[in-house]
């Protein structure tokens, strides 16, 4: 019988099920080739599948973890690659201004056109890779026993 502790936290089996079933449904999704931004609006966006699958946030963090999420993510990759410079028809777009200094400008106009991509592509890029790597530090300052917002699990059990 199961002490209501275990009952609390699913297996790693369980986990790790439903990591495979997420990277299963983001797979065929990747096949029909959608726009970048659809898949990760469908996957990894705020109503996606990963989202849904794991609610909690230590479920979230470990699934973050896996080898399935690092798959996933070489599959956003590999859309936003051959998607460059291609608006979408199926999402709507939002325009974000940011002033710098003129020497950055320039320096990613520099960047961008070594790489034969625009600055926005370039800038989104670039905050996407901030974005991941910030995750990465967050999950490696959680402790075991503690869960992501750093409250201590076994006492909020």
């Amino acid at each position: 019988m199961a002490s209501t502790s275990d009952a609390a936290f699913p297996s790693a089996d369980a986990t790790s099920q439903q990591a495979t079933a997420v990277l299963q449904v983001a797979e065929r999704l990747h096949a029909m080739s959608p726009d970048w931004v659809v898949f990760f609006r469908e996957v990894l966006g705020v109503e996606g599948i990963v989202r849904r699958t794991f609610r909690d946030t230590a479920d979230l963090s470990h699934f973050e973890c896996s080898p399935q999420y690092a798959r996933i993510r070489e599959m956003l990759d590999d859309l936003r690659s051959r998607q460059r410079d291609r608006p979408s028809s199926r999402e709507a777009q939002r325009v974000v201004t940011v002033r710098m200094p003129r020497a950055l400008h320039e320096t990613l106009k520099a960047e961008a056109e070594g790489m034969r991509v625009s600055i926005n592509t370039l800038c989104i890029s670039k905050l996407l890779k901030m974005l991941d790597e910030a995750e990465r530090r967050d999950l490696s300052t959680i402790r075991p026993g503690e869960d992501a917002d750093g409250s201590d699990l076994e006492r909020s059990a």
